[in-house]
């Protein structure tokens, strides 16, 4: 290796071992906290609950670093020790052409990653959440889901390929530009599509029976200025007992999906509380400052890309002897995934900042915290979350605030109300 490779090993490695040590951090802090009850908890949760939540915490968190370890080996493997330069050579022995080549370089790397991928999802289904009595999903629905996800995947991944390159191919001094402009109008094109497309492909949706509810749901979207076209009822117990509820559409108009599992376990003021949560982002603009910084950051990310991508550098440094662009991409791709290394916890502080703000706009609303506190202790209880998180590994890691923290500061809001 030449000095530079052997640098970026390094950083690649500090990296990853950062990574490992917060997530040891949080194991030990959490052995050491993990008995005792939260005074906001107290009374909702026993002992014996409590030691459940640790060792669910625990268990996921050890299960996580040996898939992270098995999924980072193979990563140094497939980068370092040449495998990317046989995989490349051996697409560019085929002689095919441009765009069908990159669709056989692409797709066939999915495809090995989905496989390499699958044992650990498989026990993490089928041993660690049905041990913890979340899972009920059967073999037969994994089986139906991987291959529904699989094909839609390769379809969505198709097009997205097969354009990008079209692009690169018609435009070669400007195709930056424009294929940040196709991949922008693609995602909002799924997202607009996804709720009535892809969605029902994996759950059923049927309207919520229960007029109260809906009733006043659509009052309080109504006050917060949303139009609700219709509320449904998403059949989430099939496949695992946690909870949620989303909105889905663009614009004013919002179609709102509650899990079948979140109306068994909350009652009618604690799931308004938490649509008024939802509502909260919707009003605050939260997504769509989101999309706007992903879409600047993108607009940038594209612009150097174009500029790496135009010599062999890349090529050269990694030992690639075809400089192909799918090789010089996927060497892009995993330098930006060590130059993106700061931005993680840069954006989940802001994901904490508007969550705690759609936590305010739900007090507001709703003129009293109770309701979305009793959720989030019933939420968390249900879902044995981790009452004791590490507050660095939470800095790093957590998009939402802890659950402590939150309660704590709706009580506090709950008193200015």
């Amino acid at each position: 290796m030449n000095n530079y490779l052997i640098a970026i090993f390094i950083i690649y490695i500090l990296i990853t071992g950062f990574g490992y040590w917060l997530e040891y951090l949080n194991i030990k802090y959490l052995k050491k906290n993990g008995d005792i009850i939260p005074a906001e908890f107290e009374g909702h949760i026993d002992q014996p609950l409590l030691s459940r939540t640790r060792d669910y915490t625990v268990e996921n968190s050890r299960f996580g670093i040996i898939s992270s370890v098995f999924s980072d080996l193979i990563l140094l493997l497939f980068i370092f020790g040449g495998i990317l330069d046989i995989y490349n050579s051996w697409v560019s022995s085929l002689h095919l052409p441009f765009i069908v080549s990159g669709l056989i370089f692409f797709l066939l790397l999915t495809y090995i990653q989905t496989f390499l991928e699958m044992p650990f999802g498989l026990y993490r289904t089928f041993r660690i959440e049905k041990k913890y009595g979340f899972n009920t999903m059967t073999i037969k629905l994994w089986i139906t889901d991987t291959i529904k996800s699989l094909v839609i995947s390769t379809i969505i991944l198709s097009l997205l390929i097969a354009c990008g390159l079209l692009i690169i191919k018609k435009s070669p001094d400007l195709w930056w530009f424009w294929v940040w402009c196709f991949f922008f109008s693609f995602s909002m094109f799924i997202m607009y599509l996804s709720p009535y497309v892809i969605e029902p492909l994996f759950n059923k949706f049927k309207p919520v029976d229960d007029e109260e509810l809906v009733g006043g749901i659509i009052n309080l979207m109504s006050r917060a200025g949303i139009k609700v076209s219709r509320v449904f009822r998403m059949d989430a117990s099939k496949r695992t007992k946690h909870t949620n509820a989303y909105f889905s559409g663009i614009g004013r108009t919002k179609r709102i999906v509650l899990f079948d599992t979140l109306l068994k376990m909350l009652d009618h003021a604690e799931i308004l509380s938490v649509l008024a949560h939802e509502a909260g982002h919707w009003k605050k603009r939260h997504i769509l400052k989101s999309i706007i910084a992903t879409e600047i950051i993108a607009f940038i990310v594209f612009y150097i890309a174009f500029h790496l991508l135009r010599g062999n550098f890349l090529a050269e440094l990694f030992r690639i002897k075809e400089s192909t662009l799918f090789a010089k991409l996927i060497v892009l791709g995993f330098l930006g995934s060590i130059a993106s290394f700061p931005l993680s916890p840069l954006f989940n502080y802001l994901s904490r900042r508007h969550e705690r703000e759609a936590d305010d706009f739900s007090c507001s609303l709703i003129g009293d915290g109770g309701p979305m506190i009793s959720s989030l202790v019933k939420l968390s209880r249900d879902n044995l979350s981790n009452l004791h998180p590490h507050p660095f590994y939470a800095a790093f890691h957590y998009s939402h605030p802890p659950v402590i923290e939150r309660i704590k500061r709706l009580k506090k809001r709950s008193r200015t109300v």
